[in-house]
């Protein structure tokens, strides 16, 4: 049931504005998670600044407001800018074409599901890597506070005071509209989306290969495909996890389909679903617009130089409409994020392979990995060097060499133009890896196409009484037996790599979860609970709804107030500034994991040696955590507070 409402929440919003302005069939059914964010990131500034909350119901009114306007554009357009039918529309396929592309669909979403269900031990097993943490607080914190700005969210940023605080916050937007229904939780909640964004991919190849006019072949075979390569979206899941820019990668292909409209304009239809669009990538994850950017530039170029056809008289109005509309709607999108720029760009990762080898992974389409997939890598290569030769898509092959030149360069080098130009996407490795998977499953799925069809001219002549479908589903199903039956569509390679996150190593703990559900039952809101930032504690308020004073493992500055009494917790029997902090931070309760998400730092000194320090009473110990009650702070929340008990299990 949870998993139904986060595909509900998915797909049902953006479908319903897409269906409004005209958008039909595979375009639609791709387009709308895009559509969806986009709807959700125009709602976030204008329900917030009126004051009304962000809720399942508010946002629900948003989208039917929105998808009326959207229709009420349309029509007018479509009524003063009629064309002749036959203008409008895009050479068929067949039902057996339409049929066995929703069969690669499927392959491809199963792959997906089945791949992230055998990572993740149970839908509630906490994700461990750096900014899951903060990912779960940001869902919850929306979903309490009904305020989605992320001016509103500096707070658990540990910068409580800063109101230009800045982070793409839509993908948590559209999550908090689900916390608390149907049973949801945070993890689950995470966990089912990133389900959702594998489902995403494999509908969004196949769309974007029907919108450029590829076989059905191709886009039956890139959609199986596009859920097989571990570099998207499987290692985004553990690496970060980055599930926010996940999203946004996944929606790409979706996006292209889209764009396609603006060469066979057809009224407002493709300038508002671009429009739409780009905001709603723009707020998923600001660095996914330079990846649309470069391929909206890339077609540009194909369409000058006559690669793709255009009438340009019928075109340019759809080719501005849409340019103004990306602009007005997404910059508002971009621009906040430029608080954080210099952060982001001066992040800096080590070189993780030669030059050579950088290479040999961007050819193979296996980035950031210790051994090729040769079962997905050398058919997709080939395949690249077909569409080529057969001039297809020729703007895909420009961006391949664009984004897996800028991949090998940045894995492998260091220099300022390196940095500059990886710079929007954190020089992150992983983050520039995962560009190249949708290119690789388009070009294995031209030569599936191209394999089929030789073999299909082969058998014909000798069977000539055989329907003209019968060899080329023979063909495919050969291949995908050999290659499927090799590579196993790499479901335990990839559902390792998930599992990277899930192992449980030394961040948050079983007992420190059932530590966390005792905080819950001795506190009340308002109070918070002084904690350390590296010892999964972070993890208090996602899990059980306490408020800690580290919200992540960043910490808090070391001239706030929190960071003083991190440091300096211990010594408030003779500190009066560390016992006014706590005092004003109405905190009753010190806690202590035994884990540490970065084992080779220290934990925060103020919380060492609390069994030994003055004014700290033991209340409740496990094996994996302590809760400590602070003496002389019980008047700080209001009366009928659960008081600490001696120290125990479960009490």
């Amino acid at each position: 049931m949870g998993f139904l409402l986060v595909l509900a929440a998915f797909w049902l919003p953006g479908a319903v504005f897409g269906a409004a302005i005209g958008l039909r069939g595979w375009t639609l059914g791709a387009a709308a998670p895009v559509l969806t964010f986009g709807i959700v990131a125009l709602g976030i500034p204008l329900l917030g600044g009126t004051g009304i909350r962000w809720t399942a119901l508010s946002v629900t009114l948003w989208t039917l407001v929105v998808s009326a306007i959207g229709f009420a554009v349309t029509w007018a357009v479509a009524r003063f800018t009629r064309r002749p039918e036959s203008e409008r529309e895009r050479p068929r396929w067949s039902w057996r074409a339409h049929a066995f592309t929703a069969l690669g669909v499927a392959a491809g979403m199963g792959v997906g599901a089945l791949t992230v269900l055998r990572g993740i031990p149970t839908p509630g097993t906490v994700n461990q890597d750096w900014d899951a943490a903060f990912h779960a607080n940001l869902v919850r914190w929306i979903a309490e506070t009904g305020d989605a700005r992320p001016s509103t969210i500096g707070t658990i940023a540990n910068l409580p005071d800063e109101t230009h605080y800045f982070y793409p916050d839509t993908y948590h937007a559209l999550l908090a509209l689900l916390f608390g229904k149907g049973g949801l939780t945070v993890m689950p909640l995470l966990n089912f989306a990133s389900i959702a964004v594998t489902f995403a991919v494999p509908l969004g190849v196949a769309a974007m290969c029907r919108a450029w006019r590829l076989p059905p072949v191709t886009a039956a075979a890139a959609a199986a495909a596009s859920a097989c390569f571990t570099s998207f979206p499987y290692d985004l899941f553990w690496h970060g996890p980055v599930w926010p820019y996940a999203a946004g990668v996944a929606l790409v292909p979706a996006m292209l389909a889209v764009v396609r409209l603006l060469l066979e304009p057809g009224g407002a239809t493709g300038p508002l679903a671009v429009g739409v669009g780009v905001a709603g990538l723009a707020a998923l994850h600001t660095s996914v617009v330079f990846v649309l950017v470069v391929y909206c530039v890339l077609i540009l170029a194909a369409v000058l130089f006559k690669f793709e056809p255009i009438d340009w008289r019928r075109a340019w109005p759809s080719l501005v409409a849409a340019a103004v509309l990306a602009a007005g709607l997404g910059l508002p999108q971009v621009l906040p994020s430029l608080y954080n720029a210099g952060g982001v760009t001066a992040a800096v990762w080590p070189n993780a392979a030669t030059m050579t080898g950088a290479v040999g992974q961007a050819v193979t389409f296996s980035p950031m990995a210790s051994f090729p997939q040769w079962w997905l890598g050398l058919p997709a290569i080939v395949g690249v060097f077909l569409l080529a030769r057969h001039r297809r898509v020729v703007w895909l092959i420009a961006a391949y060499v664009v984004l897996g030149g800028l991949y090998a360069a940045t894995v492998s080098m260091e220099n300022g133009l390196v940095h500059l130009l990886s710079g929007p996407f954190y020089n992150d490795n992983y983050r520039l890896a995962a560009l190249l998977p949708m290119i690789g499953a388009v070009g294995f799925g031209e030569f599936v196409h191209t394999a089929t069809a030789w073999f299909a001219a082969k058998v014909r002549p000798r069977l000539p009484k055989l329907h003209p479908a019968a060899p080329v589903l023979a063909g495919v199903v050969l291949l995908a037996a050999v290659i499927g039956g090799f590579s196993r569509g790499y479901v335990y390679l990839n559902s390792v790599h998930v599992n990277i996150a899930y192992r449980g190593f030394p961040a948050v703990s079983a007992d420190e979860e059932t530590a966390f559900a005792w905080l819950a039952r001795h506190t009340v809101p308002g109070e918070r609970v002084l904690n350390d930032r590296l010892d999964g504690s972070v993890w208090m308020y996602a899990l059980q709804g306490v408020k800690p004073t580290q919200w992540n493992y960043y910490g808090a500055p070391r001239t706030s107030d929190v960071g003083y009494v991190s440091a300096f917790a211990n010594r408030l029997e003779t500190d009066p500034r560390a016992r006014a902090i706590l005092r004003e931070l109405k905190v009753r309760y010190a806690f202590v994991g035994q884990g540490n998400a970065v084992p080779d730092q220290r934990n925060d000194p103020g919380l060492l040696n609390l069994d030994t320090a003055p004014g700290f009473k033991l209340v409740y110990r496990n094996a994996g955590a302590s809760v400590y009650e602070i003496a002389g702070q019980q008047d700080v929340v209001a009366a009928g507070a659960a008081p600490g008990s001696a120290a125990g299990n479960g009490q």
